[in-house]
């Protein structure tokens, strides 16, 4: 038994959640039409060129959060897993995780995508576990910003020792599934990484050092 460990935006799902979410909320008229989709747009090019200033990006992302209720955001989650999400698991990926689950893995998900939009998403795929950027909330109310270290590029790594310690679990014999070199930190520390769907340059990292490549779409 092994820990495997999955990234989730476009490696178990074949969109962008977070991005997917700011379509989603320039669908129901909640942010400037202008602005956010301009900025929606700019910070998942950023994110694709290794330059996106994860700061700003969560400026932006955790203030609809902040400006709407818990019950509104709650109602607004259950829309768009529906019209989004649902849509976008791919099968192959939910057998990917059954696999794992059979040989008795400690399954994980780890994103850059805050917590808000991945909890429900984690807990539709079956996976117990999630490590996430986490918004930082003040009396039931979301304040726009972060707690504690998001979840993104070295993040990811020091998030996961951090769990590790108190799971009390190690990482031998751990697998990581990613499709995106924002994840090389983790990919580097895992004796099993593997390159899903990957982007151009994961692609050639991978094929460079002979990790695994593989495909999760139809």
């Amino acid at each position: 038994m092994s820990l495997a460990i999955f990234d989730l935006d476009n490696t178990l799902l074949s969109i962008d959640s977070d991005h997917a979410w700011g379509e989603f909320l320039l669908e129901q008229g909640a942010v400037d039409p202008i602005a956010y989709r301009e900025a929606n747009e700019r910070f998942l090019a950023d994110y694709n060129a290794g330059t996106l200033d994860m700061a700003a990006f969560l400026e932006m992302a955790l203030k609809p959060l902040a400006e709407n209720t818990p019950e509104q955001l709650a109602a607004w989650h259950q829309q768009f897993m529906a019209s989004k999400i649902e849509p976008n698991i791919l099968p192959k990926a939910e057998e990917l995780l059954a696999r794992h689950r059979t040989k008795g893995d400690t399954l994980l998900i780890i994103t850059a995508t805050n917590r808000f939009i991945t909890a429900p998403i984690a807990e539709r795929l079956g996976v117990d576990d999630l490590i996430a950027v986490d918004p930082e909330m003040v009396d039931g109310r979301y304040t726009g910003r972060v707690s504690g270290i998001p979840s993104y590029r070295e993040g990811k790594v020091t998030r996961l020792q951090q769990w590790l310690e108190n799971q009390e679990l190690t990482m031998d014999g751990a697998w990581f599934y990613s499709d995106s070199h924002n994840d090389l930190p983790l990919l580097e520390q895992v004796e099993h990484p593997v390159a899903v769907d990957p982007d151009d340059t994961l692609r050639q990292i991978a094929e460079e050092r002979h990790w695994r490549i593989m495909s999760l779409r139809d």
